[in-house]
């Protein structure tokens, strides 16, 4: 509990539980939205560095973005 992960739609999130199955909840630092739920296996929630949640809060479409791309060149 306390790590900023990232979760499936890309927000970062202050990890507020971790449950038996490995999944994860939390809080959504873009919008405050609860419980955002993930797992590091099949989500593919990871935990977020300093750098990344600053630009997530900074412009959270933008960070989408970038993401979004990343992902794609990774699959590519």
């Amino acid at each position: 509990m306390g790590t900023i992960y990232e979760d499936c739609a890309y927000h970062p999130v202050l990890c507020t539980a971790v449950h038996d199955d490995g999944s994860v909840s939390g809080i959504s630092l873009i919008d405050s939205s609860e419980p955002r739920n993930c797992a590091p296996v099949g989500c593919g929630a990871f935990p977020l560095s300093v750098d990344d949640i600053v630009l997530a809060l900074r412009d959270f479409e933008a960070y989408v973005a970038r993401r979004t791309e990343d992902l794609r060149a990774e699959v590519e």
